[in-house]
């Protein structure tokens, strides 16, 4: 559970929850990390309208969907066997359009995943990122620091909550609180300026079947995958208008973007920008403006 009490109670209209999860960590070629980002004072509005989304899944389906596993909705699978293409397609352009009306933001992360492991066994890869996982979800954090600081005040204050990773979770918390020396590059830090100053507390990490909206960017996570593997040559579309549906649903999905100039910027970069940019698939590179 995440204490209200952290949210400072002068600035709480700005504050910003992120929540996030990953796509393709298995034997996929890439894989992904969104994160939904949502105004505190939104927050509740957001969630409630989150399950009211699941509660319309729910009577296509005709039973109770507490949680949407996308890959099992995508594929037709249990319990989402009953629906056709035609309906799955249409619930998913409008949860994309739930998205944008709405007016929430995304941010997002990629990697070749062979790339990254070759350039880790070369030592091109810092140590503290040492998975995959790691390297997706510093990435994301310092995207949203380098948007974020931009903001008046305590705006662009920001309080992450991933999906449950054990192995993950004192790691990351570490690299959090101790963010290593080379990470600054990345933002820009100033010379009185507090590391990763845009973060209230700690990381959480909680369990998506009670955490609505990181079911939300399990859904984004994985069409930005598979988005990304059919534009890049590692797989085949399924069906004749994939392509061209997944094209439609990403751009919608870009556009609520934080900005490609903080997660993938243009132009001469610095070493901590090049790590991250020299290991994604060039389709995500691009995405947005």
């Amino acid at each position: 559970m995440i204490n209200s009490n952290i949210v400072p109670s002068n600035s709480r209209s700005g504050v910003k929850f992120c929540y996030c999860d990953e796509s393709g960590v298995g034997d996929e070629p890439i894989a992904v990390m969104v994160g939904v980002v949502v105004d505190a004072s939104r927050m509740h509005l957001t969630k409630d309208d989150w399950q009211e989304l699941l509660g319309s899944v729910s009577k296509f389906v005709g039973k109770p969907i507490p949680e949407l596993h996308t890959k099992a909705f995508y594929a037709g699978n249990s319990p989402f066997r009953d629906l056709t293409g035609t309906q799955r397609s249409n619930i998913i352009s409008i949860i994309y359009d739930w998205l944008a009306e709405r007016k929430h933001h995304v941010v997002y992360t990629s990697v070749f995943k062979e790339k990254y492991e070759n350039s880790f066994a070369k030592g091109d890869i810092p140590d503290e990122l040492n998975t995959v996982w790691r390297f997706l979800g510093f990435h994301l954090v310092l995207a949203m620091q380098r948007h974020c600081q931009k903001q008046a005040k305590q705006k662009g204050h920001t309080i992450y909550v991933f999906d449950n990773k054990e192995r993950e979770e004192k790691r990351f918390v570490d690299i959090i609180l101790r963010p290593p020396k080379w990470s600054d590059e990345y933002y820009g830090r100033k010379l009185r300026q507090k590391q990763l100053d845009q973060i209230i507390d700690v990381p959480y990490f909680g369990d998506s079947k009670d955490v609505g909206l990181i079911q939300l960017a399990d859904f984004f996570s994985f069409f930005l995958r598979r988005y990304a593997e059919i534009s890049e040559g590692l797989a085949k579309p399924n069906y004749k208008d994939e392509r061209s549906k997944l094209s439609n649903w990403i751009k919608i999905f870009a556009e609520r973007s934080i900005g490609r100039a903080h997660i993938y910027p243009k132009g001469s970069l610095n070493s901590a920008e090049e790590l991250f940019f020299n290991h994604a698939p060039p389709s995500i590179r691009i995405l947005g403006s």
